[in-house]
């Protein structure tokens, strides 16, 4: 893997996590490579898996989605017919912005964007807690988002 992520492809793979829409003519003189090189490189580590897509990023805060609460959801059974239930049906709501299987305590952690106290309340109790094997959860409200970013680490 080392040998695929040189300094250039580096180079390239920051470019492109701080701007996705960036054409190839653009990046190559910023990489200091020509057109054909950088976009072979690019089809290369899109091929590999390294590059797995791109998206629109959306501003939840002009979305009114302004409210980011982070649950701890235990489950009454983990065997893992159970937890693909369970992560089916997580995915399937779509306020559910992340959601993480954790070793501790409980057994997920899951963040959650609604546009007030109301909507999460009403998202919690009617989706949330009726998932499969649910048996309790906790809640705790962010008050201000100190970072707040998609990974940008090369």
């Amino acid at each position: 893997m080392e040998d695929i992520l040189d300094a250039t492809n580096r180079k390239i793979l920051a470019e492109l996590v701080a701007n996705a829409r960036i054409p190839v003519t653009e990046l190559a003189k910023r990489v200091g490579l020509s057109k054909t090189p950088v976009a072979l490189r690019i089809r290369q580590m899109e091929e590999m898996g390294l590059i797995t897509g791109y998206r629109a990023m959306l501003s939840p805060l002009k979305l009114g989605l302004t409210h980011v609460t982070y649950m701890e959801v235990r489950l009454t059974d983990t065997r893992q017919k159970a937890l693909e239930q369970f992560n089916a049906a997580i995915r399937a709501i779509p306020e559910v912005e992340e959601c993480y299987m954790i070793a501790g305590g409980f057994d997920y952690l899951v963040k959650v964007r609604s546009r007030d106290m109301a909507d999460f309340r009403n998202i919690m109790a009617e989706k949330i807690s009726t998932l499969p094997y649910v048996s309790g959860t906790s809640s705790y409200v962010s008050m201000e988002a100190v970072v707040e970013q998609g990974w940008t680490s090369i």
